[in-house]
């Protein structure tokens, strides 16, 4: 299946290192659609009547959704790499992910665009940790 992620990486002109790059790649296309599903999930619980009972989704998400799109910014630049940064950037996106699919979790009987979010999250969660284990 094509990747632009993994292509853009293989292109890169300096040598990355020994970092695995498919958990690289996985760890960034898993950022990229976590943050759409947390953006998409905040919107639906906007247009749904019981909106006053899902604010702390909405909040989730919307925290979820910028720290995933960051974390997937840095982990695109090699340029000047430091390794103690993409650490802690990859510890804050596993960390946004649990509390949005915990979150997310807790309405996914009401409404799917929640479980569906509950799920990209638990995949993101689990691809940060999977690249945090990789860096050694």
């Amino acid at each position: 299946m094509p990747s632009t992620v993994r292509d853009m990486l293989a292109t890169y002109p300096a040598d990355l290192g020994s970092i695995d790059q498919a958990k690289l790649t996985r760890c960034i296309e898993e950022c990229i659609a976590c943050a759409q599903a947390c953006t998409a999930c905040a919107d639906a619980c906007l247009s749904e009547g019981m909106v006053g009972d899902l604010t702390k989704c909405i909040r989730t998400d919307m925290d979820c959704a910028d720290i995933c799109n960051t974390t997937a910014s840095v982990l695109s630049r090699h340029t000047g790499y430091d390794a103690h940064v993409t650490r802690a950037m990859l510890q804050a996106c596993a960390t946004a992910c649990k509390a949005c699919g915990d979150e997310c979790a807790s309405h996914a009987d009401m409404h799917e665009h929640c479980r569906i979010c509950a799920e990209a999250c638990r995949s993101c969660e689990n691809a940060c940790n999977e690249l945090i284990g990789a860096l050694g």
